[in-house]
């Protein structure tokens, strides 16, 4: 939303910390194949393996947007881990299931949606 509304981007910490994204779809997909499950209750992990730091985040979001925004930094909280990527070997096997949206598109499908 900052950078559709022409505001800085902030990014906590140094934006070297890395998050795994994945399109709403793909996490009902994998809901709906645990629901669908005869033989496996769980837990899982239903994520993106696929990492990216937040300043990649960011620099796709103002290209994607065609944003003006600036990046702005802000201190790192205490309690901010600095990787987060599901390991989903056991969705894969166990459900059959990967996400299938690639950050690109879910995020034009996003900036589409919120531009609205």
């Amino acid at each position: 939303m900052q950078a559709l509304e022409g505001k800085d981007i902030t990014i906590y910490g140094d934006g070297s910390q890395t998050r795994s994204f994945f399109y709403v779809n793909d996490l009902v997909s994998g809901i709906i194949a645990m629901m669908e499950s005869d033989d496996f209750i769980g837990p899982v992990n239903l994520g993106n393996p696929g990492e990216f730091t937040m300043n990649e985040l960011a620099e796709k979001v103002i290209k994607m947007t065609g944003s003006k925004s600036k990046i702005v930094y802000n201190p790192l909280p205490q309690d901010d881990p600095k990787q987060r990527k599901p390991d989903i070997t056991l969705a894969k096997i166990k459900l059959g299931w990967a996400p299938k949206i690639p950050l690109d598109e879910g995020l034009k499908k996003t900036i589409e949606y919120f531009s609205k």
